[in-house]
């Protein structure tokens, strides 16, 4: 089935190595949210959040998306 991501809001409080000195700057949570818009591939919605966090590296806080029926 394919989804189109109309807006997602990425955890970027949570890092994955556990270091806390660690921090992405504003301009790119900006681009890392600006390029996972659009549409995506998955087999259901529990799925597509799956696919996103494992492309991305980062946790999915919200998102929003519509069903493509073509």
């Amino acid at each position: 089935m394919k989804y189109l991501v109309t807006d997602i809001e990425f955890d970027f409080g949570e890092i994955g190595d556990g270091d806390p000195d660690y921090q992405v700057e504003e301009w790119e949570q900006d681009q890392i949210t600006k390029n996972n818009i659009g549409v995506w591939e998955a087999s259901d919605d529990d799925d597509l959040i799956e696919e996103i966090t494992a492309s991305t590296g980062w946790c999915i806080k919200s998102i929003n998306y519509e069903v493509q029926l073509k």
